[in-house]
């Protein structure tokens, strides 16, 4: 697939304008600073997308506004005290120092607690702590996977977590394969298995059309209120998402 990238300024607003072989156009705003990008099918004019950008002006800059409003998380020191979350819940974090494996327990009503190696460093606790969340998302995606392959009327497709900035999930109907952002290990499990729905559906509407949506209004009517949800939590530090 041939695609062309151009930085541009319509309408007073820096936008990244993509040429792809696509058939519809799909507008974006993308947090955490409000970055707009187009990308429009091959031979679409550019008095067209400038139109189109023109015409969706008041919802851009209705969504940067509260990407601009949205709680961040202060940068982690990995350090008892700090405040950290899994499932939704906010957890205390203890450094605790062992001869033993590293592991990561929550210990008690709010307590997480990371037994680490003497002289174990800010990255290696982080990389410690965001092992353990992928650890628990291949837990719980599963049987997510398990329950609405069949409701979509899909096959269960393979699966995959990683660090995205922009988007909670993705999926690559090429491979039929879903992708599922780490920090989702943080929010409420309703939130993973929003996304995973999400993304589900995708594996037989490829766009974020009419029929997409209809589609997701009947499996999940209150679809919305949980992107909402989703769209009010914090955001992580060096990020982000969709």
């Amino acid at each position: 697939m041939t695609t062309t990238e151009v930085a541009a300024i319509v309408h007073g607003l820096p936008v990244t304008i993509v040429h792809k072989d696509i058939k519809h156009l799909h507008l974006a705003v993308y947090p955490p600073d409000g970055r707009v990008r187009i990308a429009v099918p091959e031979g679409v004019s550019d008095q067209a997308v400038h139109a189109t950008i023109a015409a969706r002006l008041p919802w851009i800059r209705h969504q940067q506004a509260s990407f601009q409003r949205q709680e961040r998380e202060t940068v982690r020191e990995m350090v008892s005290g700090e405040t950290h979350w899994f499932n939704g819940r906010r957890f205390r974090l203890r450094i605790a120092e062992t001869r033993a494996k590293p592991t990561v327990t929550l210990a008690g009503g709010d307590v997480m607690e990371l037994q680490v190696s003497p002289g174990a460093t800010a990255e290696d606790r982080r990389a410690l702590l965001d092992r353990w969340y992928r650890e628990r998302l291949r837990e719980q995606v599963p049987a997510l996977l398990d329950r609405w392959a069949g409701v979509v009327g899909v096959e269960r497709p393979d699966w995959r977590v990683r660090h995205m900035r922009t988007r909670w999930g993705s999926c690559r109907t090429g491979s039929r394969r879903i992708w599922v952002n780490l920090e989702l290990a943080k929010k409420p499990r309703r939130h993973l298995e929003y996304i995973v729905v999400h993304e589900l559906i995708h594996l037989a509407i490829r766009h974020h059309d009419a029929a997409f949506q209809a589609r997701l209004d009947q499996l999940m009517p209150h679809w919305q209120q949980l992107r909402s949800e989703l769209g009010a939590l914090p955001l992580g530090h060096e990020r982000w998402p969709d």
